[in-house]
């Protein structure tokens, strides 16, 4: 089976934050013309009390299967064909829990918001660029970097652009 890239996505909501569903209506119009697949989503609200609720979604299947890939990678590299396999395992394991985060992480988060705040990490697989990779591989092309271009990093270049033409 093809996987896309993985990405891991870490969103803080202050405590006014407007939650009207429009972001997990948008994750579904994405996960249903399988542009992605959500792996895992958690979210983490601290109460102005410093006690907190947390909320996680997680597909047992997805879970298992990124962990057999991720074992199985790792595995390769530490000892080939024979390691694949035995981190395979490892990590189909690992998911078949159904749960990515334990209540130790899960309290670590929450320890690290403001009280009134929610922080939602999510676990993407990006399943467009599954096509254009296999059509860059028949090509006989190879990926030799890779990188995520934020709005803010251009912001930050433009900044120091700045700072060299006032100096």
């Amino acid at each position: 089976m093809a996987f896309g890239p993985v990405q891991i996505l870490v969103v803080g909501f202050a405590s006014d934050a407007q939650f009207k569903g429009e972001a997990l209506e948008e994750l579904a119009r994405l996960r249903e013309h399988d542009i992605v697949r959500v792996i895992d989503l958690l979210a983490v609200h601290k109460n102005e009390d410093g006690t907190f609720e947390k909320v996680e979604i997680a597909d047992v299947e997805e879970l298992s299967e990124l962990g057999a890939l991720a074992g199985a990678l790792i595995g390769f590299g530490a000892a080939g064909e024979t390691g694949a396999e035995v981190g395979a395992e490892a990590g189909a394991e690992l998911g078949d829990g159904g749960k990515l985060y334990d209540e130790a992480e899960v309290w670590y988060i929450a320890d690290s918001i403001p009280a009134g705040s929610t922080a939602v990490i999510g676990i993407f697989e990006h399943r467009w660029a599954i096509p254009l990779r296999e059509a860059i591989t028949r090509a006989g092309g190879v990926a030799l970097a890779d990188r995520w271009l934020h709005p803010q990093d251009l912001l930050a270049a433009g900044a120091e652009i700045g700072l060299a033409i006032d100096e």
